[in-house]
């Protein structure tokens, strides 16, 4: 498996004292270095960690894989078709959550994510939608046109070491192995940290995890460089 490292929440810390400390650029050239295969930012409507000039330099100057979160919104799709990110994952956004709470809603806006992913298809972006593990939900992303889904692991992530742990990830497993028979490619993230990645080994194929608080989380005590290579050990093993 992949990893993509999050660096959205090096953003918040540097947003809460205004500044350029820590600089979320160098974080992103540490997290490449110690062998992450990409960076994702979360570019939200109200920008409340990364930043539209974050999103550019890492494009114009770390020249990393850049994986773009977004909101189906106009304003969005223009920067993503004049940032033209290695890939993007379509997000639901609420304004009021501290995260994000649930999966795209893809099956009651067909037509709408349909014709909202063609631009960004035809400009040669990867394009993935962040759905929860639900048959409706994978069947629907299957049906207009994109290649990539991002499996909400959240549900998962909070039942792991509970009654509902083995239900939630049989959930994970069986909606993966879904939408491969779909000819899907599978990414997953949200929750997961070091305790509970190592299932994600028992979905076969998985093509990339997404993963950031976890890492800046434990980073403030060892270092980005080592918290990064921990991790990798638990995805790439």
């Amino acid at each position: 498996m992949l990893l993509g490292v999050n660096i959205d929440h090096v953003a918040t810390l540097r947003n809460a004292r205004g500044g350029n400390e820590p600089n979320v650029i160098e974080a992103a050239r540490i997290c490449m270095n110690s062998g992450a295969d990409g960076i994702t930012a979360h570019l939200r409507e109200d920008r409340r960690h990364i930043k539209d000039k974050d999103v550019y330099s890492l494009k114009r100057d770390l020249k990393c894989r850049l994986n773009l979160e977004m909101a189906a919104t106009e304003e969005m799709q223009k920067i993503a078709l004049d940032l033209l990110p290695n890939a993007c994952c379509i997000v639901p956004e609420r304004r009021q959550e501290v995260t994000t709470e649930g999966g795209l809603d893809v099956y009651s806006n067909k037509n709408y994510m349909k014709e909202f992913v063609k631009p960004l298809l035809n400009s040669n972006i990867e394009v993935s939608l962040f759905i929860t593990p639900d048959k409706e939900q994978i069947e629907t992303a299957a049906e207009i046109g994109v290649k990539f889904v991002e499996l909400h692991t959240g549900a998962y992530s909070l039942a792991y070491g509970s009654v509902n742990e083995e239900k939630e990830f049989i959930r994970l497993k069986n909606a993966a192995e879904l939408g491969q028979n779909l000819g899907l490619k599978i990414n997953a993230g949200h929750g997961l940290n070091y305790e509970n990645v190592h299932r994600m080994h028992e979905i076969p194929n998985l093509n990339e995890l997404n993963i950031g608080h976890t890492i800046i989380s434990k980073a403030v005590f060892i270092g980005l460089d080592n918290a990064v290579k921990e991790m990798l050990k638990l995805v790439s093993k």
